[in-house]
């Protein structure tokens, strides 16, 4: 499996990679709705959103973007909370994470589909993921750290 690198999301109204959809994964049947409103209130009304299963972690990205709106509504998921963006403009990246943080809603991982992560297991992604947060994490906690014995 090709490696890809983790990049910062600038921006831009540049359109990322793959078709404007987003994959959602990990969410119990009680908030997949209110994460539907977000988009509504956000004017992401026809935005495809396909709901991810604990039965799907061997598909590929690829797989799963080809499904259809709302496919998996319904059906819990025990998986790693996380949304795969595709299709979207960086501005629009921003204020989807922005609104989501304003509804106080659980951490979750967030990432963009790109041509070589559209090939992977929606499992190896979200590993993935997980790791490079931990990471972040760690990276934060020694600046924080770094700060306290300076003051």
């Amino acid at each position: 499996m090709e490696k890809g690198e983790f990049q910062k999301v600038g921006k831009s109204e540049e359109r990322m990679y793959g078709p404007w959809k987003l994959l959602v994964c990990g969410y119990p049947v009680e908030d997949q709705g209110p994460f539907l409103s977000i988009l509504e209130d956000l004017n992401f009304r026809n935005l495809p959103v396909v709901f991810v299963t604990d039965e799907d972690l061997q598909l590929s990205l690829e797989i799963l973007f080809n499904r259809g709106d709302k496919e998996g509504f319904g059906e819990g998921s025990n998986m790693t909370r996380a949304v795969i963006l595709s299709g979207f403009t960086h501005n629009d990246l921003h204020k989807l994470i922005s609104a989501y943080r304003q509804h106080q809603l659980p951490e979750q991982l967030w990432a963009t589909l790109t041509p070589v992560s559209e090939k992977w297991p929606i499992a190896v992604l979200l590993e993935e993921l997980s790791k490079e947060a931990q990471a972040m994490k760690k990276i934060q906690k020694t600046k924080k750290e770094e700060r306290e014995t300076t003051i």
